[in-house]
């Protein structure tokens, strides 16, 4: 009897049309027939998709094995009985949705006998909207889970080698609707002598469903949560805490436990969300040390201080203001920032303040958002005319930094989407010209008002705020958000220029100015005459 090289695993349950997809992929692998196993377990399907395995196990009978059995709620239970079946020398697993690409196998399986791995983890692509983790795929290379991007995928869309399976006797627990793959791929990633990447060619494509039925976005947030907590125990109990660990878990806390924290999370029934608060704080107690904590950007870092507080009231307002208004002001302090987040500074709540201070990250999107235009305006002073805009920015406290220029040119390709950016340590900075007011706004953030001199030459430059937050400074072009523009103004009586306030495409504030020669006649008498009429208002 021959021994395949690999068996592929498809635990099935009501994918059709997508099964089919599936399973010709496997049949066409460039690996040949001779040298695979395909065991597909219907797990109690519905559709057709029994009567599909059933038919491709006719057409390939020295290829298929096939089960049928009841119902167990999720993938873990067909993958077990599947192992058991399993007599390849190594073992690949597919979701019965997805599909490979044709030389796969063959890829993989050559890669692990060349290298002596013990997984081999092929490039993964997502397809119809669904997002796959692309970071781990830099180049075919070895990795481990603390030198790499493996903990963010951490599938069980690999190869192992089945020796190491059945040594370790890795088997998926049946009694975790959701995440049943992760104990067993984190385990096999820590017990395996080598793991590879390849890199260099698509194995697999993941496939959202047009009905979106996958599993995993089907569970409820208790569900997940107790995966979560089940994935973490399992995973602690392998690697004793340090920065292997801490390397893993990083993934939990910035997806999975996030995730629960979301704008779902005030929607939720009030029980729900103290038993979710209470879930996400003890496992934030047992394994978000400082490493992890100062690592984490402000945002989730503060929500999870909250759970862990049990402040489940502060933790729904964060939340729910957040979506509604955007990210409260940063407070500047001696050097430092801290966002204001509710529960900031409150007795009640008990935490320190390093839960929201802006620690080794960027903000400048944040910054942007809260940096919007009031008012502008004209201001002539004898022979010289000033701009002056009223903004708010949200930023409190120390804002002697701040500084309201006008800035040649566009902002460089390395800007933040949003329109903001963290100027080089090096940068040259903004002097301050004219006057510049801040005063406290009543909803939160800086009023500033500035009193910006216009130069007579020819130029098209932004308003710009540049303020120092947590160290850094930075570049905030003024946002309009629809805000009446004053009119064009001439000014100068020697040489006279045209100054204008304008929007641009992206809704930044532009000023403009020009020399202006005086027209006769026409269209250009009627500028002239319309600039005089502005003038004297």
């Amino acid at each position: 009897m021959r021994t395949p090289d690999v068996t592929v695993v498809v635990a099935v349950y009501n994918t059709m049309p997508y099964l089919t997809e599936c399973l010709d992929s496997l049949v066409g692998q460039s690996i040949g027939r001779e040298r695979l196993q395909v065991v597909a377990v219907d797990d109690g399907s519905t559709d057709d998709s029994g009567a599909e395995l059933d038919r491709f196990a006719q057409l390939y009978p020295d290829v298929f094995t096939v089960v049928h059995q009841p119902n167990s709620g999720g993938p873990a239970a067909p993958s077990n009985r599947a192992l058991e079946l399993a007599s390849g020398r190594f073992v690949y697993f597919i979701g019965s949705d997805d599909h490979l690409g044709e030389e796969a196998l063959e890829r993989m399986v050559a890669c692990a006998d060349a290298n002596e791995s013990d997984v081999v983890i092929g490039k993964m692509v997502g397809t119809n909207g669904r997002y796959v983790h692309q970071k781990l795929y830099t180049g075919n290379r070895d990795v481990t889970l603390d030198d790499s991007e493996l903990p963010f995928t951490l599938a069980n869309t690999k190869l192992f080698r089945r020796e190491l399976v059945e040594k370790y006797g890795l088997r998926f627990p049946e009694d975790m609707p959701v995440g049943s793959d992760q104990p067993f791929t984190i385990e096999a990633c820590v017990r395996a002598r080598k793991i590879s990447v390849l890199s260099d060619y698509t194995c697999y494509y993941a496939v959202k469903r047009g009905d979106a039925s996958n599993i995993t976005y089907r569970a409820n947030h208790l569900a997940r949560l107790r995966c979560v907590q089940r994935i973490m125990e399992h995973t602690a109990a392998l690697i004793p805490a340090g920065p292997q660990r801490d390397a893993v878990f990083r993934r939990h806390f910035d997806w999975e436990l996030t995730k629960l924290l979301q704008k779902d999370f005030p929607a939720l029934d009030a029980d729900t969300r103290r038993q979710v608060c209470e879930g996400v704080g003890a496992l934030v107690d047992a394994y978000f040390t400082d490493g992890l904590r100062d690592g984490t950007g402000v945002k989730r870092r503060a929500r999870f201080g909250l759970a862990r507080s049990g402040a489940v009231e502060e933790l729904t307002r964060a939340i729910a203001e957040e979506i509604e208004h955007g990210a409260p002001p940063f407070l500047l302090e001696g050097g430092r920032a801290f966002a204001t987040y509710p529960g900031f500074r409150d007795p009640a709540v008990g935490l320190d303040d390093r839960w929201y201070e802006v620690i080794g990250e960027t903000v400048a999107g944040r910054l942007s958002a809260s940096t919007r235009l009031e008012s502008a305006d004209w201001e002539q002073h004898g022979t010289e005319l000033f701009c002056v805009v009223k903004l708010r920015a949200g930023v409190t406290g120390d804002t002697s930094s701040a500084v309201v220029a006008l800035a040649q040119g566009a902002m460089p390709q390395s800007a933040d989407k949003a329109g903001a950016r963290k100027l080089p340590a090096d940068a040259a900075r903004p002097r301050r010209s004219g006057t510049l007011t801040p005063d406290t706004a009543a909803d939160g953030g800086t009023l500033l008002t500035a009193r910006i001199p216009l130069a007579a030459t020819r130029s098209k430059r932004g308003v710009r705020l540049y303020v120092d937050v947590a160290g850094s400074t930075y570049e905030i072009p003024v946002r309009t958000d629809g805000q009446p523009m004053p009119l064009a103004r001439r000014w100068g009586s020697d040489e006279p220029h045209r100054v204008a306030a304008s929007t641009n495409s992206k809704g930044r504030l532009v000023i403009t100015t020009a020399p202006l020669r005086e027209p006769k006649s026409g269209v250009g008498a009627r500028l002239r005459r319309t600039l005089s009429r502005s003038k004297r208002k």
